[in-house]
């Protein structure tokens, strides 16, 4: 088969199952273009994309500043490795520390190997900064959590399809209740040997889950008082998805490192970073950390091309606005409904609870019904539809996919 021969969307899974490691259990339906809010398949089909890629794709689908600056960059200088210099890495360290208020950027390419970094650059700050016994750090995450797929970072997820059979896992880790400032202070209190704290400002993979309001600046505001690093994942939650450029901004929280991954590519190419004053991010030397592929120029050029266009299309302002308006017409549809219990979220990362088992194939089937009607979405533990539009969505879009959404729910109430 030529790889410019066309293809049905019955022969693309069926090579996807034969040939492909069964790891992921996608929604049937194959995709070969996108553009700005929409995606079409292989038979021309048009959808909205109400995932983005787990929103990595916040700046549209095919950006053409986006697009324009990796292909401008790809017919120059790919890679270098970090053996070298090049002449793109700085400006984009430059401009993205600039952009968050942070003295230094660690550049990688996916977010958990962002997470990874994090991690390691909390433990060396711990014994080298905070004069813990060396290999006695611990760094306390949340039930419910969801940082990555690699070792460590399932040794701490409480998801057992996740971890089992993947042991043994990495110590050095305490699980605690998210959104319980109490048991945040009385882990702190108990333990001298604490580097610190990992956590998602909204539990996206979870089922966004939004915190109470003062969360995180309490849990700040803690970890500073017990000398622990406050580590913000933010992922899923950054660049401009909640309405604000990062939802620590929300309440005016600046972590001691920030986790950035996804749409600081607005999902042309894998980029990912780590971002720390000097402080912290001091402890890192030559050979301690690397990556062959991070930091190189195509990378840096389209980090760079994403974050303008955040900033110059509003994008964080359009994320609030609309969120907004969602969360309100569902909320008049909500009472009216019974397959239905509740919608929550904040600027476009949104989500309904559906009124079923997490076992039950009703969120699924939703899901299917969805896609028939026009609209990609994807179910989350089990009974949990997440809702995230790319930012580009204006509210005409938005007022039809809501009406795709609601007329699609009513035809499931029991």
């Amino acid at each position: 088969m030529s790889v410019l021969e066309k293809i049905t969307s019955e022969d693309a899974i069926a090579l996807e199952d034969k040939y492909g490691a069964h790891n992921y259990h996608p929604l049937p339906v194959v995709l070969n273009r996108g553009e700005g809010v929409y995606v079409w398949d292989v038979e021309g089909k048009k959808y909205y994309d109400f995932l983005s890629a787990y929103s990595a794709v916040n700046q549209g689908h095919c950006h053409p500043k986006i697009v324009g600056a990796m292909t401008e960059q790809a017919q120059t200088l790919t890679l270098t490795s970090r053996a070298f210099y090049n002449d793109m890495l700085g400006k984009y360290e430059k401009y993205v520390t600039e952009t968050f208020g942070f003295n230094k950027l660690l550049p990688m390419n996916t977010g958990a190997e962002a997470v990874e970094t994090a991690l390691k650059v909390c433990r060396k700050w711990a014994y080298e900064q905070k004069g813990i016994a060396e290999n006695e750090a611990q760094i306390i995450v949340c039930e419910n959590n969801f940082h990555g797929r690699t070792t460590t970072i399932i040794s701490f997820s409480n998801d057992p399809v996740a971890r089992k059979n993947f042991g043994p896992y990495t110590a050095g880790f305490l699980k605690i209740e998210y959104d319980n400032l109490e048991v945040l202070e009385e882990t702190l209190k108990n333990n001298s040997n604490i580097a610190g704290f990992l956590v998602e400002p909204i539990q996206g993979e979870a089922g966004v889950y939004v915190p109470k309001e003062g969360y995180l600046s309490k849990a700040k505001a803690l970890c500073k008082k017990y000398g622990v690093l406050f580590i913000a994942d933010e992922v899923q939650t950054g660049i401009a998805r909640t309405g604000k450029m990062l939802a620590v901004d929300h309440e005016n929280v600046k972590p001691d490192i920030l986790i950035l991954g996804k749409a600081l590519s607005g999902g042309a190419y894998p980029v990912s970073a780590v971002l720390a004053d000097d402080a912290v991010m001091g402890v890192i030397r030559p050979g301690n950390h690397g990556s062959t592929f991070g930091g190189n120029p195509v990378a840096a050029a389209v980090g760079m091309a994403a974050l303008e266009v955040v900033k110059n299309e509003n994008l964080a302002e359009n994320a609030m606005k609309l969120g907004e308006l969602f969360r309100d017409e569902l909320n008049k549809f909500i009472p009216t409904s019974n397959i239905v219990n509740e919608v929550r979220g904040k600027g476009l990362l949104n989500a309904i609870l559906i009124n079923d088992t997490e076992e039950s194939s009703t969120a699924w089937d939703i899901c299917i019904a969805l896609r028939d009607n026009g609209l990609l979405a994807k179910p989350t533990h089990g009974n949990i539809i997440r809702f995230a539009p790319p930012l580009v969505m204006n509210e005409e879009q938005l007022r039809e996919c809501v009406s795709i959404i609601t007329s699609t729910l009513k035809h499931f109430e029991k």
